[in-house]
């Protein structure tokens, strides 16, 4: 059964293995826009290539009509953070750094993860800055364990940013705006999920909760602007960005990565 913990979902063991499901369908729509996400591809064909996935497994895309978005992708180029809109006219070109956001609801259930692509060879720092979201991203899944607090998460987010700016000998803007949620039978539920906070603070985490973590990341400034689009967000300074994410589940064996890909 449906639970409430302090205002956050909980789900039963059957409950977050429907959303395994949905989190299957995210992950295979991603696989197929990372192969056709080339030099010439536009955002809105690779927009149209992860709406068809998901609707040829029975499943909804989350984004689309979603407070009015578009599309059923997000596509963030370059120094566009995150909610990019799709578009035709949007070409790839080779050294880009895309982000791609989706979502599907499968059955009432929610999937919602995001990677960042290299469009043929990209520059070191870029690729030094995609490795180090990424690597925020499972410091966060790690702490995503019963008995935690919330902003346990954030703090090992957080951490893993600075320790890999150290490592590369650069700073990287941590986007304190948006950030990871809560999920299930709705795509953004509470808790809002910070990346970047001291840690202990926050609702106690508990088996049943599912949480999105989803560090962004940039080059430059932690500083963001809001297209006139109304979605598009963007780097203040013009710095490339990236954002990673996945759907967690809180089991009594640890994080279970719902948006993982299938194991071969």
């Amino acid at each position: 059964m449906l639970r409430r913990g302090k205002g956050i979902e909980l789900k039963s063991r059957g409950e977050i293995e429907a959303m395994r499901a949905a989190g299957l369908v995210v992950a295979r729509a991603l696989a197929a826009v990372r192969e056709k996400a080339v030099p010439g591809a536009s955002t809105g064909e690779l927009d149209a290539i992860a709406e068809q996935v998901i609707r040829d497994a029975g499943a909804v895309p989350s984004f689309k009509g979603y407070h009015g978005f578009p599309a059923s992708i997000c596509a963030s180029l370059n120094e566009k953070v995150v909610h990019g809109i799709p578009s035709v006219r949007e070409v790839l070109s080779e050294g880009d750094l895309l982000s791609v956001d989706c979502g599907a609801i499968l059955d009432g259930w929610h999937g919602d993860s995001a990677v960042t692509l290299a469009i043929g060879e990209i520059s070191d720092a870029d690729r030094a800055l995609s490795a180090a979201t990424e690597a925020s991203m499972w410091a966060g899944v790690a702490k995503v364990r019963a008995g935690n607090r919330l902003t346990d998460i954030s703090h090992a987010v957080e951490s893993a940013a600075l320790a890999a700016a150290k490592a590369d000998g650069r700073e990287y803007g941590i986007i304190a705006e948006y950030g990871g949620h809560g999920i299930g039978t709705q795509m953004h539920m509470e808790p809002f999920l910070p990346n970047l906070g001291k840690p202990g603070r926050g609702p106690k985490l508990r088996v049943g909760m599912c949480l999105a973590v989803e560090p962004m990341l940039t080059g430059g400034t932690a500083e963001t602007e809001e297209l006139d689009d109304a979605w598009t967000v963007v780097t203040a300074d013009g710095s490339r960005a990236a954002h990673w994410e996945h759907t967690v589940a809180i089991t009594e064996e640890g994080p279970w990565v719902l948006t993982a890909p299938e194991e071969a």
